[in-house]
C-alpha cells in the first residue's frame, strides 16, 4: 500500500520529490501521484485521523473495489448523470447496487457511496467568476419563496411575494415585498429599487426563463 501519510509529511516539510522516493521507496511518478491528488482534494496540511489507510482510500478511491471485491464506481459518469434534471445521488445509487448485485459483486452502502463522490467531486471547480462592471446591469426577480403577513383586522395570513435586485458587481441588493406579482407591483419594484440606489444602470437583467436583458429606455417604453 503507498505511504501517502509519510509522502505528505515529507512534501510539507519542503523536501524535493526526489529526496522522498528515495526515502519511501516509491518511485517519483507515485510520489507526483500522491501530492496532485492530495492538492485537487484540498489536503495542505495533516490531521490525526489521515492514517496511512485514511489516505489511500481517500487518494485513490478507484484502487480499493477490486482490491476488496466492491463493484467500482464510474465517478466521472456520477458527476455528468448528476448534472441532469432530477436525478441525485439516491437515484444514481439504486441503479449502481443493481448493477453490482448483476455483476456478482458487493455494492458500497449508501453513505460510502456518497463519501467517496464527495471526494471525487472536490477536483472539479464547481464556481466560475461572471465578470461584471461596475452599474452595468441589474439583476431582478420574484424570489421563489413566499413570506406570510398577518393582516391584523382580519386575524388571518397573506401571501407576500418578495421582489429582489441586486448589482453583482457591488452585490448590493434591494428586496420589497408585495401581495401580487401583477405588472403594477412589478413596475413599483422597479422604481423603488432605482431611488434605493440612488440611479439606474445601463440595462436589467432577469435571473430566471430565459435570458433577458434590456435597456432602461426599452423597458420604460414598453
Amino acid at each position: 500500500m503507498i505511504d501517502g501519510r509519510k509522502i505528505l509529511e515529507l512534501h510539507f516539510d519542503g523536501i524535493s520529490q526526489r529526496t522522498i522516493s528515495a526515502s519511501t521507496g516509491h518511485s517519483r511518478n507515485t510520489v507526483s501521484d500522491v501530492i496532485q491528488r492530495a492538492t485537487e482534494r484540498g489536503i495542505d496540511s495533516l490531521e490525526d485521523r489521515m492514517t496511512k489507510k485514511w489516505l489511500y482510500e481517500f487518494l485513490f478511491p478507484e484502487r480499493e473495489p477490486m482490491e476488496k471485491g466492491y463493484h467500482p464506481v464510474d465517478f466521472e459518469m456520477i458527476h455528468k448523470e448528476l448534472q441532469k434534471k432530477n436525478v441525485t445521488l439516491k437515484l444514481l445509487h439504486h441503479e449502481y447496487c443493481s448493477t453490482a448485485r448483476d455483476a456478482g459483486r458487493i455494492p458500497y452502502a449508501y453513505r460510502s457511496f456518497t463519501e467517496k463522490y464527495g471526494s471525487y467531486a472536490k477536483k472539479y471547480k464547481l464556481t466560475m467568476p461572471i465578470r461584471r462592471k461596475p452599474g452595468e446591469v441589474l439583476e431582478v426577480d420574484w424570489a421563489g419563496a413566499t413570506l406570510k403577513i398577518m393582516d391584523s383586522a382580519a386575524g388571518e395570513e397573506i401571501e407576500a411575494y418578495v421582489f429582489v435586485a441586486a448589482l453583482p458587481y457591488s452585490q448590493y441588493f434591494y428586496a420589497e415585498a408585495f401581495l401580487d406579482m401583477k405588472s403594477q407591483s412589478w413596475l413599483t419594484a422597479h422604481v423603488h429599487a432605482f431611488e434605493y440606489f440612488g440611479g439606474a444602470p445601463r440595462r436589467w437583467s432577469r435571473t430566471t426563463s430565459r435570458p433577458e436583458s434590456r435597456s432602461i429606455a426599452e423597458a420604460t417604453h414598453r
